[in-house]
């Protein structure tokens, strides 16, 4: 009994101690936007549902745009409208430059040696400007057009052989398939689907590291739970980190093996080949390290994979439960690129209509909800004084559903697209109600990339199908970073025309 009444004063004190340290540290954000009720230790991580954006979404409906939430003991800025977003990613862009780090980042994608996640510094715009200048700049991005065609065609050809023999197909398998031959053929020029084994092994790795990042630590937001490995978290990351290091440095000796034998010079370089010759560079202005290679090609992989094939997943949904714009889209594709060949995707501007699509889709669905942001100083933002270090979360699943902005926000109507005031939105960031690849300086190097994936393969799939099901197809989020439908859909396609007889293919 004496045992039992000791562990109770104990465990009580420790409860009283607590929520005097949690109303020191709620002292500490006085200055910051408003916040609603929190409780002590964990904040408003209890006000967190499975799905995230949609949670903050429902608080920052109540609360206002611009608000304070506590993940545990950390203050984080929640900016859920346009002109909240343009105010942190515009004008005040340099003072969230960088990004936090969390226990997974560093176990997973070697810490401050990647690109996506480093901090704001030399190493960063060294990479940011090599991105721009070499990697993904609009002439590397054209030199790997072949490839993201023969993947379209494959696909293609795919469904048209499926639809032939009345066969059933995931959908969602199939846009997968095809979004991760283009980066890891771009990435280290293997097909995700080899059985040779490396380039078979990034899809696994990469579905486990998304997995892990996407789950609650309590390392990252529990004061007193830092170095504790209470969930067993850090075994998974640290065995998930090993193979695809195991991986990724067999594919490096090789490739430095063909470049010392001088094999494939007639080969066009893929990404790991430029980053190989800025490593042996002795002018770079930064010295990349293996791990900055290898942290870069995590960084491709995970951000390059799952964005093209969920938005296009989510487009081709919205068509099959809205016939009246799929047929619009059909008939614009046939009066501009005909039956006598597959559509490219140099015919996209010539596709006002199926651009609409695209942006429509990714106003109501955008593939990363959240942009997150960090503080590199004290700054003052809309008359609140924001601390160094503090996190900052623009909803972009908000911002595309904001009220005052957009008519009718819950509708799906690429027509508001043809609209005066909406004719000129794009969606790479500079238009603050529509930022599905972010904005400002750390705003997605990969947007033009993904873009051409998206408008193809989606233009691909409306021209040369029919996608009419008897019923209509539930639209609910599933949990995951880039937040892909619930419910993947399995369908017969129905062929409107082979394009390949006519194109000898």
């Amino acid at each position: 009994m004496e045992d039992f009444t000791f562990y109770f004063i104990l465990l009580f004190t420790t409860i009283i101690l607590l929520s005097i340290l949690n109303k020191s540290l709620s002292r500490k954000s006085d200055g910051l936007p408003p916040s609603p009720p929190g409780l002590p230790i964990i904040g408003h991580l209890h006000l967190l549902g499975p799905l995230p954006h949609q949670s903050v979404h429902a608080l920052s409906a109540r609360h206002g745009p611009l608000i304070t939430l506590r993940f545990g003991s950390s203050p984080c800025i929640i900016a859920s409208s346009p002109e909240s977003a343009r105010e942190f990613l515009k004008t005040h862009d340099a003072d969230f430059a960088s990004r936090p780090q969390s226990v997974a980042v560093n176990a997973l994608s070697y810490g401050d040696s990647t690109f996506l996640f480093a901090k704001y510094g030399p190493y960063w715009r060294f990479m940011k400007k090599l991105c721009m200048s070499e990697l993904l700049n609009g002439r590397m991005i054209d030199s790997f057009s072949p490839i993201r065609r023969e993947e379209r065609v494959s696909l293609v050809k795919s469904l048209l052989k499926k639809a032939e023999s009345n066969e059933m197909v995931d959908i969602r398998g199939e846009l997968i398939k095809l979004s991760y031959n283009v980066i890891t053929r771009m990435m280290m020029s293997r097909r995700c689907t080899d059985t040779d084994g490396e380039a078979a092994d990034v899809r696994e790795i990469v579905e486990e590291t998304e997995k892990i990042a996407g789950m609650f630590n309590l390392q990252d937001f529990i004061w007193f739970c830092k170095g504790l490995d209470l969930q067993g978290l850090n075994k998974v990351m640290d065995h998930v980190h090993k193979r695809f290091d195991k991986m990724m440095e067999g594919v490096l000796k090789e490739k430095e093996e063909e470049r010392r034998e001088g094999k494939g010079k007639e080969r066009m370089k893929d990404l790991l080949d430029i980053l190989l010759d800025v490593s042996e560079d002795v002018n770079a202005e930064v010295k990349l390290t293996r791990d900055n290679i290898k942290g870069f090609s995590m960084d491709i992989f995970t951000a390059g994979s799952d964005t093209s094939s969920v938005t296009t997943e989510w487009a081709l949904a919205e068509l099959i439960n809205h016939p009246s714009i799929l047929t619009k889209a059909q008939a614009e594709i046939d009066s501009i690129i005909g039956k006598t060949r597959l559509v490219e995707e140099t015919d996209i501007p010539n596709l006002p209509y199926l651009q609409c699509i695209v942006k429509e889709t990714l106003r109501l669905h955008p593939a990363a909800p959240f942009i997150v942001r960090e503080a590199t100083k004290d700054c003052i933002v809309s008359g609140y004084k924001i601390p160094n270090k503090t996190r900052l979360i623009v909803n972009a699943w908000s911002v595309g559903r904001d009220p005052e902005y957009w008519d009718e926000p819950l509708e799906f109507n690429p027509d508001r697209f043809m609209e005066k005031k909406n004719v000129g939105v794009e969606t790479k960031g500079q238009h603050f109600q529509l930022l599905p690849f972010g904005s400002g300086r750390r705003g997605c190097p990969g947007a033009s990339l993904g873009s051409r994936v998206v408008h193809a393969t989606l233009a691909s799939l409306v021209q040369c199908f029919d996608w009419k099901l008897d019923l209509v197809l539930d639209m609910q989020e599933g949990p995951g970073f880039t937040v892909p439908r619930e419910k993947a859909f399995m369908c017969v396609p129905k062929a409107r025309f082979n394009p390949f007889v006519t194109m000898g293919l």
